[in-house]
């Protein structure tokens, strides 16, 4: 059945691949393909990096239904986040459901929000993912949602006070206290 998927959609590929001059990340969709490894981006000709190289394949991988390539792109792109390269893969992953390349990305952008900010793929980003500002902007504050809401509960994200009480008269271990006055 993969196999038929893939047939079916190789030749749209094929269309694509050969009006859009991306010969070089057809031959590596091929030679994993054939060889369940991703080639060196030395034996490609073409492509300027091999993080450009891996976001290509992560999209064909992601349209194509190829869970071991995408998951290998994914690791590969985790490895080289830079500043250069932070919003366009962290836009990527949106696009493609790569949540690990995700939380990676955000992660590195708050960590270093000013030069990422001054990035030209932070421009897109902003454009092509505008939700992810929200999430960023939560990572930045060290804000998670893990599930919970109310309720005292591990999950649950409550407005701490500077005296380190939460807005619903609780302290951290959710012992309730009286107010500071």
């Amino acid at each position: 059945m993969k196999m038929a998927r893939l047939s079916s959609c190789l030749c749209c590929f094929l269309e694509t691949v050969i009006c859009g001059g991306m010969q070089q990340v057809f031959r590596a969709l091929l030679h994993f393909i054939y060889k369940d490894v991703l080639p060196d981006t030395k034996e490609l000709s073409g492509l300027s990096t091999s993080t450009l190289l891996a976001q290509h394949l992560l999209a064909a991988a992601d349209q194509y239904g190829l869970d071991r390539l995408r998951l290998l792109c994914e690791s590969k792109l985790c490895e080289n986040v830079s500043t250069d390269t932070v919003a366009t893969t962290l836009a990527l992953a949106e696009q493609h459901h790569a949540s690990e390349l995700k939380a990676v990305c955000l992660k590195f952008a708050a960590s270093n929000l000013a030069a990422v900010m001054q990035s030209e793929g932070f421009e897109y980003l902003q454009k092509s993912c505008p939700t992810l500002q929200s999430e960023l902007l939560k990572t930045v504050a060290g804000v998670h949602e893990d599930g919970g809401e109310g309720g005292g509960g591990t999950g649950s994200v409550r407005n701490r006070s500077v005296w380190g009480q939460s807005s619903d008269g609780t302290d951290a271990n959710g012992r309730r206290v009286r107010p500071r006055t």
